[in-house]
């Protein structure tokens, strides 16, 4: 972690949150010397983790936020979270989808994100289990002028979660019945150990099946995902064909990734897709 003098502010304070919860806690001096910059600087990264509420700052230094692992925070806070991030990898994710797919987006900010940026494809069928990007879907479907070829899009049904997806076994059914060329999965949590994670026990389920279902996986999620840890893991990351994430993931993290992974894109960054 030397020499990160010219690091963005995003790829720095990702590379502290790793530290923060690899080791349990740092020292700001610590912090100055493995990244090579200010006191200053540190300082004013640890409170931008603070404000986000990943890290808990003390005397000295800062510590993790222990967050129970069943925990699951609503839609709309989340949204204004990471927002140049999710966009970044809406655009990037948006490229892997052509006219006429039948392709699943699962519940959550990232793709709802995507949502938008796909409006544009033609001839989609869109299966979904999220009401938000349904709505999405729905909203254009009926400004003036919508054009021909505007996606089809089917709702799962089942019971409304927190962060507005519908899970239970209506949605399994569905799912279960279903065949997608892509799917787009947004995720609470993700780490070598552990997989894809969520708090949420019926969720797991419904995206175990959606994995099931689907001829390629996408993970799309920013880099404050890694390392995060839900009650319930559904895929280990050799489940999953490719992620999307963002510039703001670190270096060290992106060879890590990479062994596992034989596709990884980086928005704004890199593309580290593997050969086979």
């Amino acid at each position: 972690m030397s020499d990160n003098q010219n690091l963005l502010a995003e790829q720095r304070r990702a590379l502290i949150l790793d530290e923060v919860r690899r080791r349990g806690g740092v020292r700001v001096n610590e912090l100055t010397r493995k990244l090579n910059v200010s006191d200053m600087t540190v300082r004013r990264d640890l409170d931008a983790l603070a404000r986000q509420g990943v890290v808990e700052k003390v005397h000295g230094g800062a510590v993790p936020v222990v967050e129970a692992s069943s925990h699951e925070p609503g839609f709309e806070a989340k949204s204004s979270l990471e927002l140049g991030a999710k966009e970044a990898i809406a655009r990037a994710a948006a490229q892997l989808v052509t006219p006429g797919s039948a392709i699943a987006l699962s519940g959550g900010t990232t793709t709802y994100a995507l949502a938008h940026r796909l409006l544009d494809v033609p001839d989609l069928t869109v299966v979904t289990n999220s009401v938000r990007v349904a709505d999405v879907f729905h909203a254009a479907s009926r400004r003036p002028g919508s054009r021909e070829g505007a996606a089809t899009v089917v709702l799962t049904g089942g019971v409304r979660t927190p962060s507005d997806s519908l899970v239970g076994p209506v949605a399994d059914r569905a799912i279960d019945s279903l065949h997608f060329d892509l799917l787009f999965l947004g995720v609470h949590g993700i780490s070598v150990e552990a997989g894809l994670s969520t708090p949420n026990l019926a969720e797991a389920e419904t995206n175990r099946q959606f994995v099931r279902s689907a001829r390629r996986v996408i993970v799309i999620a920013d880099h404050t995902k890694w390392g995060t840890v839900g009650l319930s893991s559904f895929a280990s990351l050799e489940d999953v064909d490719t992620l999307v994430t963002d510039a703001g993931i670190p270096e060290v993290l992106r060879e890590e990734i990479s062994e596992h992974l034989a596709d990884l894109i980086v928005a704004g960054g890199a593309d580290l897709s593997g050969t086979d």
